[in-house]
């Protein structure tokens, strides 16, 4: 939480800071993330699988592959909003489209992260992976960081974001329940 603290404390006075990190800890994603709710979370790295595999289908059958999943990097990208993981002005600029657009923009950002660096990650093993992943590098081309981001598509059998997210959430409760979920 100090992350995405320092960030409001630096862009805000000390009153607004704290308005605006409660708001943003109460939003779905980052409750789920926080609160450690396991089966919630796994519900969004599932849907951003969908989008990965949609996306980037070499990388994605890559990181299959290996075993690489997403929570080896996406818990960090989460927790912190990227405060953590990108360069400040980059991450604020992600702050400010998340602040637009929602939960979904955090999603497709890992996506043009993974995009950015996909020629290099499909020639490297796991272990070289989960290092580049959970320790990019500090200085990122942000035009052409921004440019992957613009070409992730979150739609999936024309179905958007969150119309998957509602769907993989159906179906959980579902199994908790016991009954066999639907096929998609």
């Amino acid at each position: 939480m100090s992350f995405i603290a320092a960030v409001l404390i630096l862009n805000l006075d000390t009153e607004d800071a704290f308005i605006a990190f409660s708001n943003l800890l109460n939003k779905p994603c980052q409750m789920a993330f926080f609160r450690v709710d396991h089966g919630l979370m796994l519900t969004y790295f599932a849907a951003f699988e969908v989008f990965f595999e949609e996306n980037l289908p070499k990388l994605f059958a890559h990181f299959k592959k290996n075993n690489l999943t997403p929570d080896i990097y996406l818990i960090d990208w989460i927790f912190t909003l990227y405060s953590k993981s990108l360069p400040l002005d980059l991450a604020c600029r992600i702050w400010d489209v998340f602040c637009r657009d929602g939960e979904e923009f955090l999603f497709r950002t890992a996506l043009g992260v993974l995009k950015l660096f996909e020629d290099i990650l499909t020639k490297m093993d796991f272990i070289h992976m989960a290092q580049l992943l959970t320790r990019l590098p500090d200085h990122l081309p942000a035009e052409e960081f921004f440019a992957c981001i613009a070409t992730i598509q979150m739609q999936s059998r024309n179905k958007k974001w969150a119309q998957v997210l509602a769907a993989l959430q159906k179906d959980s409760r579902e199994t908790e329940k016991g009954s066999p979920p639907p096929r998609h």
